[in-house]
């Protein structure tokens, strides 16, 4: 298995748009977490203007289907994302 990052540009307007969509991402990330692939994920503070989001799979494809179904994504509050293969050197166990 390896890790795949996920990270939203976010647009200005963000913070307030996004109480509209957010039940229905909550449950695609919860749905996802729940599948092993999303281990976490959230907004970036001070400014909120990025979000990441940490999946572990096979291939890119679980963080990129992730985002094209996305309803921040899908109504345009992600502004641009990028999903990157990332090289974890130590992992912690989990309890």
């Amino acid at each position: 298995m390896n890790y795949y990052l996920l990270f939203y540009k976010t647009v200005g307007d963000y913070i307030e748009r996004r109480r509209e969509y957010r039940d229905e991402h909550l449950k695609l990330a919860r749905k996802a977490a729940k599948n092993g692939e999303l281990i976490m994920g959230g907004t970036l503070d001070n400014p909120a203007n990025e979000a990441l989001l940490i999946f572990k799979g096979n291939s890119p494809e679980i963080a990129e289907n992730f985002a094209k179904n996305d309803p921040y994504v899908i109504n345009g509050l992600i502004s641009h994302w990028v999903v990157r293969p990332w090289n974890v050197v130590i992992e912690g166990e989990t309890t």
